[in-house]
């Protein structure tokens, strides 16, 4: 039984890359943008999605790769027409990071650290479809609430309110 609308205690200290991309800032948006795309639309979708990441797709729509900020900087800083340079000039093609749907936080985290970047691409394992992407600043996020819900548990529980098992 749950009370006061907690979540149950796997859901609070294990949150999956799935649960974490369901709210994320790319959960409603379409953060795909095809290789032969300029790298003004890309600059436009940053903007306007206020995203720093993009998944790269092929003609037939499957991704290859990964369009951040931080390649539009690398890659363009010195680039005095970009007008004309597209999105397969820029992107990182291999090697591609990915998070399984069913990674912990702590897994997306070291791989994120591991490699120094801001995105993780969701595959779903049975058919390896892309099916998501998460950034940093939502892995920090779910922290920050896991955090924050076990700090008002032990409060709770401190003061007679019965904590996580929701006794009252």
């Amino acid at each position: 039984m749950l009370r006061r609308g907690f979540s149950t205690v796997n859901t609070i200290l294990k949150p999956s890359a799935l649960n974490v991309f369901e709210r994320s800032c790319y959960y409603k948006v379409d953060f795909k943008i095809s290789e032969d795309a300029s790298v003004r639309e890309a600059i436009h979708r940053f903007s306007a999605f206020k995203i720093g990441c993009l998944a790269v797709t092929n003609k037939e729509n499957k991704v290859v790769g990964v369009c951040s900020e931080r390649d539009f900087i690398a890659k363009t800083s010195f680039d005095k027409n970009i007008s004309e340079t597209k999105v397969k000039d820029i992107c990182t093609y291999e090697p591609i990071i990915i998070a399984r749907k069913q990674d912990s936080l702590e897994t997306c985290m070291s791989k994120m650290m591991f490699k120094d970047i801001r995105h993780l691409l969701i595959i779903d394992d049975k058919n390896e479809e892309f099916i998501g992407m998460i950034s940093i600043k939502d892995l920090i996020r779910e922290i920050i609430k896991k955090n924050d819900d076990i700090i008002t548990r032990l409060s709770d529980f401190k003061i007679g309110k019965g904590a996580y098992f929701g006794s009252e």
